[in-house]
């Protein structure tokens, strides 16, 4: 499809990692907002969730749009659980919401309009490896990000709590 492919380029592009990061994402709150959760503008190339999670430092709730990868299928049809990718736009640093799923893993992630809580696992070795795999395949222009940064980007799967 030439859309995504144009898309993909141009995500894959540093300009676009450093506008990116303050754009996409205050375009996505504001079209959640007045959708009612129902959209999110990003996730018209990618599906894409609204991650609740609770501060690493300050314990306050910490919105943050997020593009994900759904796995599988729950009872009701749809995901079964999602990868959350802490690509940061190929920035240096890992991003906050990381971090605060690491030091609080039970979180919310509102998908569809649905408010669903979920428990976060970081990826590791073999599990982590797989994942990736298939992160790359659903969208390339991760390994860009990756080959930009000294880090290894986290990986997280959620599941339904």
């Amino acid at each position: 499809m030439p859309g995504v492919r144009l898309v993909q380029k141009v995500s894959s592009t540093r300009a676009f990692a450093r506008v990116a990061p303050h754009l996409v994402p205050a375009l996505d709150r504001a079209v959640h907002r007045l959708t009612r959760g129902k959209v999110l503008l990003s996730a018209q190339m990618l599906p894409g969730v609204i991650l609740t999670a609770r501060g690493a430092k300050s314990g306050l709730e910490r919105r943050t749009p997020l593009a994900c990868m759904p796995e599988g299928a729950s009872p009701d049809g749809g995901p079964g659980s999602w990868i959350l990718i802490g690509s940061n736009f190929g920035r240096t640093d890992h991003p906050a919401w990381t971090a605060n799923l690491l030091a609080h893993p039970d979180a919310e992630i509102s998908w569809k309009g649905e408010d669903i809580a979920v428990t976060a696992h970081l990826l590791e070795g073999e599990e982590r490896d797989a994942a990736w795999k298939a992160v790359l395949a659903f969208w390339p222009p991760y390994a860009t990000y990756q080959a930009r940064v000294d880090r290894e980007i986290r990986l997280f799967r959620i599941v339904r709590r």
